[in-house]
């Protein structure tokens, strides 16, 4: 009665006081909305800047112009906009009881009852099939790599219960792009450069991941779901220095593999900046500093853009 108690105070301060741009829609539709995360820029864009790593240094690699750069990253945003919303309604789908009994999950709309699961199983179908679509504008041969990650998608919540290293698993299944996005350009993989490139954002997602979800950890624990929070305990903080320094490492080690220049190492440098900033300032003992560390993740993931994009920059001048 107590932890029902709770849910429902939680419910009623997010109809009140979170209020976002999707409220401006009808009530029917709200609840979709919220289960897509549309609301939420950070899920798209942490999915979004490996495949635009990937795709920017294969132009690099290949002497591409900068206008089909531009058109496989427009298309990788929008595909990560569908691909990552898909993805939340699987979770959610997945996890509903157990967000039905944490407060910060408790208003989620599968947890809440706003959205059944045949209703969430039906809005699933059109974004999966979109996403299809996304990915048979690209050659035979990513669509066919695309393709192969769904299992991966499926199989990440069921994890939460198998093992407790979940965000290895999403880092694996998240970073498809970094491998997808060169192929998209060149219809081929230099596994020698993207295989470091992708460990490496799979290790940024353990990061990122575990800093989020920091949050839940006493919850985790109490409900049977596994997770590198609880098995880094106080020790989290030189942990996660130790994988960043990993990430840094391996973005870099395929920096050098596609012959990048001065531009593509500062990026990665101030991308290490704003990791080892991120990591020194979080509370972790605060829901709301772990909460903020996932949207904030995503400036490595410009950063290291950025300098990749510097470096198509001036080989095409």
């Amino acid at each position: 009665m107590e932890v029902k108690s709770t849910v429902v105070k939680q419910h009623s301060q997010h109809l009140s006081s979170d209020r976002t741009w999707v409220d401006l829609f009808p009530s029917k539709i709200r609840p979709y909305l919220y289960l897509a995360r549309v609301h939420n820029p950070a899920g798209t864009l942490l999915l979004f800047y490996p495949c635009a790593w990937s795709v920017t240094m294969a132009c690099y690699a290949h002497g591409a112009p900068v206008s089909t750069m531009w058109t496989y990253v427009g298309l990788f945003l929008a595909a990560a906009q569908v691909f990552h919303s898909a993805g939340c309604v699987i979770n959610d789908m997945w996890d509903k009881d157990v967000d039905a009994a944490v407060p910060r999950t408790s208003t989620r709309p599968l947890a809440s009852g706003d959205v059944s699961m045949f209703g969430a199983f039906v809005f699933l179908i059109p974004q999966l099939a979109l996403g299809v679509w996304l990915l048979m504008q690209l050659n035979e041969y990513s669509l066919r790599l695309g393709l192969s990650s769904l299992g991966l998608v499926v199989l990440y919540p069921a994890m939460k219960r198998v093992t407790n290293w979940p965000q290895a698993v999403l880092g694996l299944c998240f970073n498809w792009g970094a491998l997808l996005g060169a192929a998209s350009v060149v219809g081929a993989v230099d596994w020698h450069v993207y295989v470091p490139l992708y460990l490496g954002a799979a290790n940024w997602t353990i990061v990122y991941d575990t800093s989020y979800a920091r949050q839940d950890r006493d919850e985790d624990a109490k409900y049977g779901v596994r997770s590198t929070t609880i098995i880094f305990g106080d020790q989290i903080r030189p942990i996660l220095a130790i994988f960043s320094a990993i990430v840094c490492s391996l973005v870099s080690y395929a920096g050098y593999c596609n012959g990048h220049g001065w531009p593509f190492f500062c990026g990665v440098a101030m991308g290490a900046l704003h990791l080892a900033r991120l990591l020194a300032r979080t509370d972790f003992e605060n829901k709301e500093s772990c909460d903020a560390t996932l949207l904030s993740n995503a400036w490595f993931g410009f950063w290291v853009w950025a300098g990749a994009f510097a470096d198509l920059l001036l080989t095409t001048q």
